[in-house]
């Protein structure tokens, strides 16, 4: 009841604006989470989105629906290809959509294998649980989000776009496209709005990339602008000062891995980091940094991942920077090797585990939620010779945390599985700049900007982060929740939404499931010691006191 009051409330300060009437920007998603991206601005007439994104790991809050249907939406305006930013445009088209989408053209290029990929597996998973249901004479079916002839439909709406280009996109209204570093082809949008007298220029920063990335150049500043919709996925930690030694660290994990005869399995999103991850690799072997196993296999088990290669392979001279363009000159190319095997099919999927031979696996899904990986672990997790390394962020409610963060065991296609195998994260690598790398871009701007406007991080993070610029940086900063409203013509809130969260399922637990939890709870805890290890003195001595006096109340020992 309460969120249909706060849906409602939502469309009322919509519908009874005052004052340059259509200069709005509504925030959707991603507000106070990490994914599902998406803001609705309202100007000149036109509806436009910026970014329709997939919600991925634990949902916290209710998402407002779009205020306008999707048969009315005129533009949508893509920040880059990764799948909580573009995975429900298919939805969009499927309710309706026939506007143009607009991103540059690496962007389109991924996006035609993603929104693929993303409808085939969803399809796939649809099909399982409805056999699955028919098994236990459960006729409940279940549909997916969107079909692939939703996906199919969508990619034709595709507009691609020239970074550094200016595109007048309607009477009114000007667009670029900046590179920022973060993914082959990932920008950040100026969008010039003029209405009625009133000129107004508000940039979405997208995903800001980390410096020294391999592969794809270093985020480029933006001059000016009166607003701009910042991400804060890291506004509360820091990389290592210290350039990390990638290939080098990333060596000894192989060499300590295939002296155990045991194989090395890296959940890797399949565009990006597996690319990066393939970089490493050609330098190692080419190197001979792996003494006694120079000429390992690396099997690349993902489809889309192999696609992604080609298109990483096609963007060169846009996208490379300039040392893996160095390389190129010198007639290498900088993402294959000797010894590399590209799975495609399902049966070339299960062959790889019948091999003995220690080898590298490299599968998708990054956070282990779906995908081939999920079978690769299940085959890996208790073979203690082998390793799990993460080479990415792995978002709250996911395997992939839950691995990270010292779980004992896990379940996998219905199975428990016990974790015996090494869990590794290569420290550093990270296609998100840190904290002081949001900074130091939003200080790029010339002048202060009116508003900054942060979003795409979680919940206590965007608080944090908001209150770290306004507090130390003298920045004027707002972490909307969704379902805000912001008057861009007058700078001021024309509604302050407040958080719904999403209520838990109502299920009966057995007294074993609740111990379960508790263990979980004090993996994480002993996860949170660990990552606070070289820390003050003091603290750490305020932390084993509150540790102490919460185990003391709850000791069931005998006296």
């Amino acid at each position: 009841m309460w969120y249909n009051i706060y849906v409602f409330l939502g469309f009322y300060a919509i519908e009874n604006r005052k004052g340059g009437e259509g200069m709005k920007l509504n925030f959707i998603g991603a507000d106070h989470e990490v994914t599902g991206s998406c803001h609705y601005l309202e100007a000149c007439g036109k509806n436009i989105l910026v970014d329709y994104g997939m919600q991925q790991g634990v949902d916290v809050f209710e998402n407002v629906d779009l205020p306008v249907s999707a048969s009315m939406i005129d533009y949508v305006l893509l920040t880059h290809a990764h799948v909580d930013h573009s995975g429900m445009l298919p939805l969009l088209y499927a309710n309706g959509f026939r506007g143009q989408i607009f991103a540059t053209t690496a962007t389109v290029d991924l996006c035609s294998i993603m929104l693929r990929d993303c409808a085939h597996i969803q399809q796939a998973e649809c099909e399982w649980k409805n056999r699955k249901n028919k098994r236990s004479s459960n006729t409940e079916l279940v549909e997916p989000a969107y079909t692939m002839e939703d996906a199919d439909g969508t990619i034709k709406l595709l507009v691609p776009v020239r970074y550094g280009d200016t595109i007048e996109l309607c009477d009114g209204i000007k667009i670029r496209f900046t590179d920022i570093g973060h993914l082959l082809g990932s920008a950040s949008i100026e969008i010039w709005v003029s209405e009625e007298g009133i000129d107004k220029k508000i940039v979405f920063s997208g995903d800001i990339g980390n410096k020294n990335q391999p592969l794809i150049k270093d985020p480029i500043a933006t001059a000016e602008a009166d607003y701009v919709v910042m991400e804060s996925t890291y506004g509360d930690r820091l990389h290592s000062k210290e350039r990390v030694d990638y290939v080098k660290e990333l060596a000894s994990v192989l060499e300590t891995t295939f002296e155990k005869k045991g194989n090395v399995v890296i959940p890797s999103f399949a565009v990006g980091r597996t690319q990066e991850i393939l970089y490493f690799i050609r330098q190692i072997k080419e190197d001979k940094l792996v003494r006694n196993y120079p000429d390992f296999p690396v099997y690349v088990d993902s489809p889309l991942a192999v696609e992604a290669t080609g298109i990483f392979q096609k963007n060169i001279a846009d996208c490379f920077d300039e040392e893996a363009m160095e390389i190129v000159r010198r007639g290498i190319n900088p993402i294959t090797f000797r010894g590399l095997n590209l799975a495609i099919t399902s049966d070339e999927s299960k062959m790889i585990n019948f091999d003995d031979t220690p080898k590298v696996i490299i599968s998708a899904s990054g956070m282990c939620e779906a995908g081939r990986i999920r079978h690769h672990l299940k085959h890996n997790l208790w073979r203690e010779e082998c390793t799990i390394l993460f080479v990415g962020y792995q978002a709250v409610g996911t395997l992939g945390r839950m691995l990270v963060d010292g779980a004992e065991e896990v379940k996998l296609f219905g199975e428990t599985i016990n974790v015996r195998a090494t869990i590794k994260t290569l420290a550093g690598l990270s296609g998100h700049a840190d904290k002081n790398g949001l900074i130091e871009w939003l200080s790029k701007f010339e002048r202060k900007p009116d508003k900054v406007f942060i979003v795409h991080g979680e919940d206590s993070v965007t608080e944090s982060f908001a209150a770290c610029l306004r507090d130390e940086y003298d920045y004027d900063t707002y972490a909307p929740y969704s379902g805000s409203v912001y008057d861009l013509a007058n700078n001021c809130i024309d509604y302050d939404a407040v958080p719904v969260p999403i209520a838990p399922k109502k299920k009966a637990q057995k007294a074993s499931d609740v111990f379960a939890r508790l263990l979980a709870a004090g993996q994480h805890l002993l996860a949170v010691i660990r990552r606070n290890e070289g820390g003050a003195n003091k603290d750490l001595a305020r932390f084993a006191d509150q540790i102490t006096s919460l185990a003391d109340k709850w000791d069931r020992g005998d006296d």
